[in-house]
């Protein structure tokens, strides 16, 4: 079954279909790498996690673009939302608003509600697209929250965010077809789209380490 968008890459009769939008994901996979060093000399920041996360991004990403099936698109939007929601319940923590006992069980469940409604949405012809929309939102204004209560530099926050967004550019004049060149296998407009939104992913991560230690056990500062 084939997932419900085409992207502007011609899609090969090969094991990796679209070479460009598959090979593209080890820039996930790279960050993650980075991250997972790094958040080993960062104790107490809260960071140990977003390394992994970013490489099960990396990894479902992969998989979907290579094979381009519905399942493994299924697979591709657990892949966000496991670091998107680890975003906000990081911030949750961070803010006061949930214990760091319970994160663990939170983020499961917001992982596992997002990706049940992946395949609900996608037979009843909606765009499953939509939910990491709706899954951005509330982590943007938790962002703009944690910078009102614990302070902290906002250059890194407003790299993440832009990169993202040019990024989502790029994406949506792929699959729009305002840029479009289907048999080329090296650059593509997805292809951009992943590999700003892994350097998104890091200046992210930056943000929340250079951020003042969590204390979990109490209410953020301002609250």
């Amino acid at each position: 079954m084939p997932p419900n968008v085409q992207w502007c890459e011609e899609n090969l009769c090969a094991l990796v279909t679209a070479p460009a939008n598959t090979w593209s994901n080890l820039a996930y996979l790279i960050v993650a790498i980075v991250m997972w060093r790094q958040a080993a000399g960062l104790p107490g920041r809260g960071v140990d996690f977003y390394g992994p996360a970013a490489a099960v991004v990396g990894i479902c990403s992969l998989v979907y673009h290579a094979s381009y099936t519905f399942v493994f698109q299924f697979f591709d939007f657990v892949g966000m939302f496991v670091f998107l929601d680890l975003m906000i319940t990081s911030d949750l923590v961070r803010l006061g608003r949930a214990s760091a006992a319970r994160q663990r069980s939170l983020w499961l469940f917001l992982v596992v509600t997002s990706s049940g409604l992946v395949p609900a949405l996608f037979f009843a012809g909606i765009p499953i697209q939509f939910l990491v929309v709706a899954t951005i939102a509330p982590w943007l204004w938790l962002e703009f929250a944690l910078l009102r209560a614990r302070g902290g530099r906002r250059d890194l926050l407003w790299l993440s965010i832009a990169l993202a967004a040019v990024a989502g550019l790029f994406s949506a004049a792929d699959v729009t077809r305002i840029y479009c060149r289907p048999d080329d296998h090296f650059l593509q407009g997805h292809a951009i789209w992943h590999v700003l939104t892994a350097c998104s992913f890091y200046a992210i991560f930056r943000h929340h380490a250079q951020l003042p230690e969590a204390n979990p056990g109490r209410p953020a500062a301002g609250r």
